[in-house]
């Protein structure tokens, strides 16, 4: 976040524009791509030569490739370690890269580091270390995109600031809707920000401030924003029913868990044979009973169940061992032989149960797992796949208060670290039947095979073809051929979400939170203000509009956290600022390249002299120019002011003095004379 491009002022040390990553796999890759686009030098250290690499011409991407051991002094020294001004430290081997860490801090005490490592603790602790250090674990990163993706075009991302929620999303314009006929502009408040505009016959684009504050909200109008507060967003969620309903839905509810009961026993064997089983014996229990109550009437109900009891549980000799021969002559045979066939099927039968018992504490583990809920009738989200990454989108889907089910493909799966959510295992098609597919609002597809999640995808699309797929895919390829024949699915690339993150985070910059949209990343970033940065003594207004990102917090030392700051705040040193912003965005910040002024403001006269003495104050703040310069032209009115603003800024400081009873006009200025700041205001 300096204002040299080419290089990078830490104290009295200049560190060359040089970035090195250390590890060229998948992840690698990605970050070597995203650090191109910025226009720097990157060098890679690999282990081993790969056959093959999965960018198309990455070798031209890279200014050197060292292939050796990142741990050894030689090989980082070789790769110029010293003039690095980070290192993104990305093998698949943690202890590798802790120890990369180590060594790189011994080399160079100002480089920054910028690990993948999902040791939370050891992270904190090399981070109070080494200092100058972050570290991320890149399947854990793009979960947030995968639960958002979830939920449909609407809801683009979910943020926690400082205890504040806020939530980014999507609409689109009904002719009901209350925002109809407003002006753009007039979206922004206190607790919202206006991100995007499109209209119906424009394509949707992941671009910040790419409309018009004076344009009117037409019906069809697609609006993104960014609020600090929302309501329960699962607004399908059913009003209470009256007792009729409820009594029709627990009859529902209890016909769907018999059905899903008898199919699980059809899909086990032993489960059917054990159901079956119980069913014969209380069955014979019940017939026993009753023929022994008729045979001796006076003996009560009760010793009729316990002498069915005794033959069932194979006691035929104690029943009939003692008897003399002719006590046995005054039953009746049919009695004897009934009583022998009671014994006969209740060895069986139990056998068969005391069978299911053993395997059943067999298969657990001994492992007492609590009942969980059943799964969902319609409106939920099935999630496949439940690694780290699936496990981390269904905790994020139950905080949003989303209704989910999740489905492992290993039946051996530890069920007891997952959150309380229903849950399935064993068969793709069976365990897919079983989990209301055709009524589900979408599914994700998490696992770490890719080949498999394709797998998924296709057996998906096959029971529902109108079903709403995401997909973890890592190989941009397979993303690309996936994008083609799942037209209707989010195809997500964890190394390519993941490497953007690091990449921002390589600058300098802490990387909070990213999601998707319109297939594009955006992060959340915090800026911590120092001598130097580009930021440094800029407005909030001009940060957002010339570099094209979206300030969301601004905090002073030892004050208040502000939400939805208001533009004409200045930073300065020791500031905190948060802004949403794409990958070029962090670039056009980082080289201090801002987009060129091209309004001007034109007041024309004070219809109330006593209320337009608070012109020059108002003409101040929101153009961020001298108050003398302010009244001086409020002196010689009509005058236009010298100052150039953004579009956004001119609207505003027009609507503002409305307020006050001035007239003014927002001019864009012509290009072809271009701008003369040497004037502080123009007249007429």
């Amino acid at each position: 976040m300096n204002q040299e491009s080419l290089s990078f002022v830490h104290g009295n040390v200049k560190l060359a524009d040089r970035f090195l990553v250390c590890g060229l796999g998948s992840l690698g890759q990605h970050c070597v791509k995203s650090l191109k686009e910025f226009g720097v030098s990157v060098v890679g250290i690999e282990l081993i030569q790969p056959p093959s690499w999965e960018i198309n011409d990455f070798p031209d991407l890279l200014e050197e490739i060292i292939i050796g051991d990142c741990r050894q002094k030689n090989i980082l020294a070789r790769a110029g370690i010293d003039r690095c001004r980070a290192a993104l430290i990305v093998t698949s081997d943690e202890r590798i890269n802790a120890t990369t860490a180590l060594i790189i801090r011994q080399l160079n005490p100002l480089t920054r580091l910028v690990v993948r490592s999902s040791k939370d603790n050891l992270n904190q602790l090399l981070k109070e270390l080494l200092g100058n250090f972050i570290a991320y674990e890149p399947t854990q990163l793009p979960a947030n995109a995968f639960a958002l993706a979830t939920l449909g075009t609407e809801t683009l991302g979910f943020l926690h600031l400082d205890g504040q929620k806020l939530r980014i999303i999507q609409r689109q314009i009904s002719p009901e809707d209350g925002l109809l006929d407003r002006f753009l502009g007039d979206l922004n408040t206190p607790t919202r920000r206006l991100l995007a505009h499109t209209a119906p016959d424009e394509p949707l684009r992941a671009g910040f401030y790419q409309w018009s504050p004076s344009t009117t909200i037409r019906a069809g109008d697609t609006i993104t924003t960014i609020e600090t507060t929302y309501q329960n967003i699962d607004s399908t969620r059913q009003k209470p029913s009256n007792s009729p309903q409820k009594l029709r839905d627990f009859w529902q509810k209890l016909l769907k868990e018999i059905q899903q009961f008898w199919q699980l026993s059809f899909q086990q064997q032993i489960h059917r044979v054990a159901f079956m089983s119980v069913f014969i014996i209380i069955l014979l229990v019940i017939i026993g009973t009753f023929l022994f109550h008729l045979y001796a009437p006076r003996a009560s109900f009760i010793s009729s169940l316990s002498g069915t009891a005794i033959l069932l549980l194979g006691g035929y000799g104690d029943v009939f061992g003692a008897s003399n021969p002719e006590d046995l002559n005054a039953i009746p045979w049919w009695m004897q032989l009934f009583s022998l066939f009671l014994t006969l099927a209740g060895t069986a039968f139990i056998g068969v149960l005391y069978a299911l018992l053993t395997e059943t504490l067999l298969s657990s583990k001994f492992q007492f797992i609590p009942n969980r809920p059943p799964v969902p009738q319609q409106n939920h989200i099935v999630i496949v796949g439940l690694g780290r990454v699936g496990r981390e989108v269904a905790n994020l889907l139950l905080e949003m208060q989303q209704a989910i089910v999740g489905v492992s493909l290993n039946r051996d799966f530890d069920a007891t670290i997952l959150p309380k959510m229903p849950l399935m295992t064993g068969n793709i098609e069976e365990s897919l039947k079983n989990v209301n597919l055709d009524r589900a609002k979408s599914i994700a597809i998490v696992t770490d095979d890719e080949i498999l999640n394709l797998e998924v995808a296709l057996t998906t699309r096959k029971l529902n073809p109108q079903s709403y797929l995401v997909i973890r895919t890592t190989d941009d390829n397979l993303s690309q051929q996936l994008s083609q024949i799942l037209p209707q699915s989010h195809i997500l690339g964890t190394n390519t979400v993941a490497a953007e993150a690091f990449t921002g985070a390589a600058f300098g910059e802490n990387i909070i939170y990213l999601f998707r949209w319109a297939q594009k990343t955006i992060l959340v970033t915090e800026y911590e203000i120092e001598a130097g940065d580009t930021l440094n003594g800029s407005s909030i207004g001009d940060i957002a509009y010339g570099y094209r990102v979206v300030p969301i917090l601004h905090q002073r030392e030892r004050e208040t956290t502000k939400l939805m700051p208001e533009d004409y705040l200045n930073l300065r040193i020791g500031d905190r600022i948060v802004v949403l912003a794409t990958i070029n965005g962090l670039r056009r910040v980082e080289q201090g390249r801002r987009t060129p002024k091209t309004w001007r403001v034109r007041v024309e006269k004070a219809f109330n002299r006593n209320i337009a003495a608070e012109a020059p104050t108002v003409i101040s703040r929101f153009s961020n120019c001298p108050l003398k310069t302010a009244s001086d032209l409020m002196e010689n009115l009509p005058a236009t002011l010298g100052a150039p603003l953004y579009e956004q800024q001119a609207i505003r400081l027009v609507s503002e003095l409305k307020k006050i009873q001035v007239q003014a006009l927002a001019i864009p200025i012509n290009p072809k004379f271009g701008v003369n700041e040497s004037y502080p205001f123009l007249s007429n």
